[in-house]
């Protein structure tokens, strides 16, 4: 696996309004903002020539950046595919290549595992040609796996280390893990989360056991869940609304309480909360998450650890 997998540049997340959901994400502390008024991308798209049409806005989060990517309706290509599946949500995973070579022998590289490249586009950003590669991994991987190459390197996030890590829900964890583990990728074992009476969902106990994994890649790291149908429950809302993929991202908090409030006076209530370990304890922990799906397909999970 190259060594560039171990940072994450930035996600690319999807959306059919962004001019509805940038307020929200402003307010909850979104810095560094760009705007960017219907750049044009020049490609391939599935294969074939594209030329796309976006309306972009780039923030940070933390040690995260974001890319909100707005398409033009019509268009025929993978980011609509995407909203026509899965609503608003993150699409992509980026990462950032050290040259163009980099990113062909790359493609190069996983052409020989059997996988294709989805798309392939570059951006005029700031007189800067930026291209994407987004390779098609999403049927068997859940998230669409990115490369940038940005002459002169992308703008860095805040080193810190506000977003530990990316949730993803799935419905067959263990095929997953066998999926990325061919392509290179560390694999992941399933942990089985047993009921805890501390735990709530909309307010009410609930009491829910379910698996999970985690995939340590770098400083962010990726949390697989297995959800059950039953009792309700954040991640199978999730599924029922989005299908498989990016459920949320886990944000590190000083004071759960002080954060969670925050969230709430601007409409963000709690919508699922637990806790591992013995709380207070070396290795334990709290954690709220957010309402923050109806503002981009993606929940915030605030997380105080000890």
């Amino acid at each position: 696996m190259p060594e560039y997998y171990q940072t994450i540049n930035r996600v690319t997340w999807v959306s059919q309004n962004i001019d509805a959901i940038l307020p929200a994400w402003t307010a909850l502390g979104m810095t560094d903002i760009h705007k960017y008024a219907n750049i044009k991308a020049t490609g391939s798209d599935h294969g074939k020539p594209a030329t796309i049409y976006t309306w972009q806005v780039t923030g940070r989060l933390g040690n995260l950046t974001v890319n909100f990517l707005q398409p033009a309706e019509g268009q025929l290509n993978s980011y609509n595919d995407f909203l026509e599946k899965h609503q608003d949500g993150i699409f992509s995973v980026v990462h950032e290549v050290p040259t163009r070579a980099a990113m062909d022998q790359e493609i190069q590289r996983m052409a020989s595992l059997g996988i294709g490249v989805l798309q392939q586009v570059t951006f005029e950003i700031a007189h800067t040609p930026v291209t994407y590669t987004y390779f098609d991994t999403e049927s068997q991987g859940k998230y669409v796996l990115g490369l940038v190459y940005w002459p002169g390197e992308a703008p860095q996030p805040s080193e810190q280390q506000t977003v530990s890590h990316v949730g993803i829900v799935v419905r067959d964890a263990a095929a997953v893990s066998a999926f990325w583990q061919k392509l290179g990728f560390p694999g992941f074992a399933l942990e089985h989360a047993t009921p805890r009476d501390d735990s709530r969902y909309r307010g009410q106990p609930l009491l829910l056991a379910f698996d999970v994994g985690f995939q340590r890649i770098g400083s962010i790291s990726y949390e697989w869940i297995q959800p059950p149908p039953m009792p309700a429950n954040i991640y199978e809302d999730f599924l029922k609304r989005h299908g498989e993929g990016v459920q949320h991202i886990g944000m590190l908090v000083g004071d759960l309480p002080k954060a969670a409030a925050a969230y709430e006076k601007l409409g963000f209530p709690v919508w699922q909360a637990g806790a591992w370990g013995d709380i207070g304890k070396h290795d334990s922990g709290q954690y709220n998450y957010m309402d923050t799906d109806k503002v981009g397909g993606v929940s915030v999970e605030l997380i105080h650890a000890y």
